[in-house]
């Protein structure tokens, strides 16, 4: 059984800077693209930013020049380090991982259970 296993999250003053973190454990065989999407109360889950196994990166354009994603493969781990934080930043943080494992026998999306970050102005 995969699970994502997300930390890091908390309240933080606006200008500030948090750092996520997400593991994967389980049946692993192979780890795709690991991301991180947000969702505001009231609003829908978006993404934020993106890493695929190569390195390639993807950012939201509101988080660009601010936040860096990171991953490290051999501990299949997607962390994420946000800098200059805005309150329109506050919402729960999701970790996304594309997964090849022995339950499924084909690549799947895990995703974590959240982890709450709150900018205060």
């Amino acid at each position: 059984q995969v699970q994502l296993v997300e930390s890091g999250g908390g309240l933080v003053q606006a200008g500030g800077s948090l750092r996520l973190s997400c593991a994967a454990s389980g049946s692993i065989i192979s780890t795709g693209t690991m991301g991180w999407h947000r969702q505001a109360p009231g609003k829908q889950r978006e993404l934020v930013a993106e890493i695929r196994s190569n390195g390639i990166e993807n950012y939201a354009d509101s988080v660009k020049g601010r936040f860096i994603i990171t991953r490290d493969n051999a501990k299949n781990t997607v962390f994420l380090q946000m800098n200059s934080l805005k309150p329109e930043d506050t919402g729960v943080y999701f970790c996304k991982a594309r997964i090849f494992s022995s339950d499924r026998a084909f690549y799947y999306d895990y995703w974590g259970q959240g982890t709450q970050v709150t900018v205060s102005s």
